[in-house]
Formats: structure tokens, C-alpha cells, sequence
């Protein structure tokens, strides 16, 4: 991919009136995060930053057993014009992610986990097609067609829903999420670094570094 393959060391060492007038477009979903979890009552908010630049994949997990809701929409991975679209796909494990080809041309996507290199499937899409599949392992995976090598791409999968795509300076934030304690893993520069936060029904601050 475009940027596929910087993305894929990430996991080296260890992944938006008037009547007349028209109303302007919505601006399209974050493809690359997955969707936030229903609202919680005296739920908090984090805040912070990853130190370090570059790319960084930011999840939230629990201290303990926590259930969440279920997704509410399936994320979604495209192949047109020979590039898989998003080029890092977030997904939540136990839930289902949908890989198309709306290219006019045959591929393939075949996916495996990064670190134990565990083939997770691999399967030809046609022209108009798409393909189901649900991860059961979480971390990155790498994604490639076989019919077109120069074709790649990464996919992190997380039990938690609250994962995101820091911005450019590596911020980022998590709304709603319910009390107690949670650890704050970011994976950037080939690095996994954690903290540990107590969430309340205030904002909390933190810095990854």
C-alpha cells in the first residue's frame, strides 16, 4: 500500500439555514477507527498524547472483566484502483469486518497475524464481492494479494472498543468511558508503551511515553 508497508512496523517489537439553500455534506466516518460504545451513565473522558511521533494505535483496556456492547457497524476494508482502502483497518475481536473488491479485476486477501504469523484466512474476491470475517486473536495483521504483491495493508484487532489512530501529534481522546481502572496501551516506533489510569466522571489526562 501507499503507506501499507511503514504501517506494518508498527508491530516490529512486540494498530472523524436557509430552506433555499442546500445543507453541505456530511463528512465521511473514520474508517480507521472502530465505533464508540454506547453512552454510559457517569461515564468519563480521557485526554492525552503519545510521545515519540509518528503513527500510533491508541487502546483503551480494562482492569478485569468488563462487557461491552456490540459494534454498530461493521468495518469495512475496500480494494479499488489495486489499493486496499483503508490502508490500517481497526477491528474488534469476536466481531465481524468486511473485505470488498470493487476493482474490475480478480484478488485476493490474505491475512496473518503479525507476531505468530497464523494464517488468519485467504480468499479470492471477484469484481463486486465481499468476504466476512471475524478475528479471534487480538494485535496486527498483515494483508496482501497474492495477485498483485505491490497491494498491502494492516489491520489491528482489539476486545476493546475504545482503539483509535492518534493524530499527527499524537494526541488523542476516548469519550465515554465507564469508571474504574483501565491501562492505556499505544503501539508507535516499533515501541508498545502502557499507563495505568483510574477513569472517574471527570477528565483525565495522560501522557504515553
Amino acid at each position: 500500500m501507499r503507506r501499507g508497508r511503514t504501517i506494518g512496523w508498527l508491530a516490529a517489537a512486540v494498530v472523524v439555514s436557509a430552506c433555499s439553500r442546500p445543507e453541505p455534506p456530511a463528512p465521511p466516518p473514520a474508517a480507521a477507527t472502530t465505533p464508540a460504545p454506547a453512552p454510559a451513565s457517569g461515564a468519563g473522558r480521557i485526554v492525552g498524547k503519545v510521545q515519540g511521533g509518528g503513527i500510533a494505535i491508541v487502546v483503551l483496556a480494562p482492569k478485569g472483566a468488563r462487557t461491552f456492547p456490540p459494534q454498530e457497524a461493521k468495518p469495512v476494508m475496500d480494494q479499488a484502483n489495486l489499493t486496499f482502502t483503508p490502508e490500517l483497518l481497526l477491528v474488534r475481536t469476536g466481531q465481524a469486518a468486511e473485505f470488498r473488491n470493487s476493482d474490475d479485476v480478480l484478488h485476493n486477501v490474505n491475512v496473518k497475524h503479525e507476531e505468530t504469523r497464523e494464517q488468519a484466512f485467504n480468499v479470492a474476491i471477484p469484481t463486486g464481492g465481499s468476504y466476512d470475517h471475524t478475528f479471534g486473536r487480538e494485535g496486527f495483521y498483515r494483508v496482501g494479494c497474492d495477485i498483485h504483491p505491490a497491494m498491502a495493508a494492516s489491520i489491528f484487532a482489539s476486545a476493546s472498543p475504545f482503539a483509535t489512530v492518534a493524530a499527527s501529534d499524537g494526541s488523542f481522546a476516548f469519550e465515554e468511558v465507564p469508571p474504574g481502572q483501565w491501562t492505556v496501551t499505544a503501539y508507535a516506533g516499533g515501541r508498545r508503551m502502557q499507563k495505568a489510569v483510574d477513569v472517574t466522571t471527570g477528565v483525565v489526562d495522560v501522557t504515553v511515553e
